[in-house]
């Protein structure tokens, strides 16, 4: 999946974390999501990245949600607004939870795949930027794919919603390895986190 073993065991241990996340809520709500159209899913994603940018500058958060929490949102925020772009909205969850499993398994490796690729061309620079600035790059790639929502796909140059989804989601993994690494959760290769 990753372009080195260790950031492929890295990669697997956090999306394993975002599927049993998934999967439980999944259990507790059934494919509610199912009736959220794309731009609603963008928007989901905008609030969880939002409040990560706001704790990030304040230092201090009032509601028990962690940053890791906020990043597996993401995770799997991105992969239901993939699923909802491919599927259409609903007019009523229409899904169980083994069909929802494999649309979600589908689009994780697509993604992931995805990150292999830029991470070999990338020769993983993503190791030495801040967590911060990762959070920036969810924000500003939410920010394009709200725009593009907005010219209701009619863009001149861009690679489309997919892409920023598949490269949001990359970057919340990333993120979740360096949170991980930080407080020892994973195994650090001499990388801090911020």
């Amino acid at each position: 999946m990753c372009s080195t073993s260790h950031t492929q065991q890295e990669c697997q241990a956090v999306m394993a974390k975002a599927k049993e996340v998934f999967a439980k809520k999944l259990h507790d709500y059934g494919a509610a999501w199912r009736v959220m159209r794309p731009a609603t899913v963008t928007d989901q994603i905008l609030i969880k990245a939002a409040r990560l940018r706001s704790l990030q500058e304040k230092g201090e958060a009032r509601v028990d949600e962690s940053p890791d929490d906020a990043f597996i949102a993401i995770v799997n925020y991105s992969i239901i607004a993939l699923i909802q772009c491919a599927e259409g909205a609903a007019p009523a969850p229409d899904m169980d939870a083994p069909t929802a499993l494999e649309h979600y398994d589908r689009w994780a490796e697509t993604s992931l795949n995805l990150m292999q690729a830029k991470n070999h061309d990338y020769d993983e620079a993503w190791r030495s930027m801040r967590v911060s600035s990762m959070t920036d790059l969810i924000y500003m790639k939410l920010l394009r794919i709200k725009q593009i929502e907005d010219l209701q796909g009619n863009t001149l140059a861009s690679e489309g919603v997919d892409a920023g989804y598949m490269d949001m989601l990359n970057y919340a993994v990333f993120c979740l390895i360096r949170l991980y690494e930080a407080d020892g959760r994973l195994e650090a290769k001499g990388h801090e986190a911020d």
